[in-house]
């Protein structure tokens, strides 16, 4: 199988190639990234020379770029995306033009191309994967811990970032029901994991503190989020591709709920720092309060479940890595990030 990939340069991009070449070595895919500001073609040193992975410098927007990389390929994995919700809420054009015009164009293509078979269209004979995130449910309350959000809970999104997602979740379905396509869309938690874009809590949390710097804290602390590794998700999306039904969504969550507060004891425990390491910092507007998963439909009909997420060990794990690899964060943080970190937590 040929897959093409949108945003393997990324975070959950980056560790799905390298995942794939692991557990299919007949597989090949063409990663199609345009390197923003997170995409990082160090995350994936060292697979230059293996010929089952070609990159492709080019944005998803671009019609004319995406056209021949689908009619070449079997299939479409669609990871390319805006992620940052405080990001969205000082900008959101970035978020629409990215997870909804770009989902939107890839559809469009995909829908005009022809299969390599000939005849038909290419979506008729090949399959494209969405993969979204849990954000789009919008946020569950504290006082029912028994809730969580299932494929057929409403979208209800709170934030720009999450309000795009579920822009890209309708095209997609809209797509199938439509014109037929084999679409499968995936929806997951929060992931964490190596080469995470130290925007994001837990390698900003961790890189902070090895600079000897401060967290900062959002509000009270108390928003929950359930976590999964990128290794989960990533194995997640790659069952939906092989096994999924065309038109159906499928949760994918670690099972590992924590408070905002939780997490951030637990990182300050696993480096010997106190708690006067927290910086409380205004609240993030709109903030949701809890997400959490119900995977039950894709241990019934894909036969996955989390297997690499569970705390502390995921995290020590984690951790570790941003410990050992130091010289990568490092220099994405003085490049691109650096700005916008500065502006955010005033270099904390």
């Amino acid at each position: 199988m040929h897959i093409l990939l949108t945003g393997g340069a990324g975070f959950i991009g980056s560790n799905f190639v390298h995942l794939l070449l692991k557990l299919r070595p007949t597989y090949r895919i063409t990663n199609l990234d345009v390197l923003t500001y997170s995409g990082n073609l160090e995350n994936l040193r060292g697979l230059e020379k293996d010929p089952r992975y070609t990159f492709v410098k080019g944005d998803i927007t671009d019609e004319k770029t995406v056209m021949p990389l689908i009619e070449s390929c079997d299939a479409i994995v669609h990871m390319a995306a805006e992620s940052h919700v405080d990001r969205s809420i000082l900008d959101s054009r970035p978020f629409v033009m990215t997870n909804v015009i770009g989902t939107q164009t890839l559809l469009d293509a995909a829908r005009r191309a022809q299969s390599k078979n000939g005849g038909g269209a290419w979506m008729k004979n090949n399959r494209f994967v969405y993969v979204s995130t849990d954000e789009v449910y919008g946020s569950l309350p504290l006082e029912n811990p028994e809730l969580k959000f299932k494929e057929t809970t409403p979208l209800e999104t709170n934030s720009p970032y999450s309000a795009s997602k579920a822009g890209g979740d309708l095209l997609a379905r809209a797509y199938h029901h439509t014109f037929h396509m084999d679409v499968v869309t995936t929806r997951c938690s929060n992931n964490f994991g190596p080469f995470q874009f130290p925007e994001k809590v837990i390698p900003l949390f961790v890189t902070n503190l090895i600079e000897g710097k401060q967290v900062p804290l959002y509000g009270d602390g108390k928003n929950v989020r359930d976590w999964i590794h990128v290794d989960d998700h990533c194995e997640g999306v790659l069952t939906a591709l092989e096994k999924g039904k065309a038109g159906e969504v499928y949760n994918f969550g670690g099972n590992n709920e924590r408070s905002n507060l939780e997490l951030t004891h637990e990182i300050l425990r696993l480096m010997g720092k106190g708690h006067d390491s927290i910086k409380p910092v205004a609240d993030r507007p709109g903030h949701d309060r809890r997400y959490a998963i119900d995977c039950t439909k894709a241990l019934r009909e894909l036969n996955w479940k989390p297997t690499r997420s569970a705390w502390p060990q995921a995290l020590a794990d984690t951790i570790n890595w941003y410990k050992n690899n130091e010289a990568w964060w490092r220099s994405v943080k003085s490049g691109a990030y650096r700005d916008y970190y500065t502006k955010q937590y005033g270099g904390r």
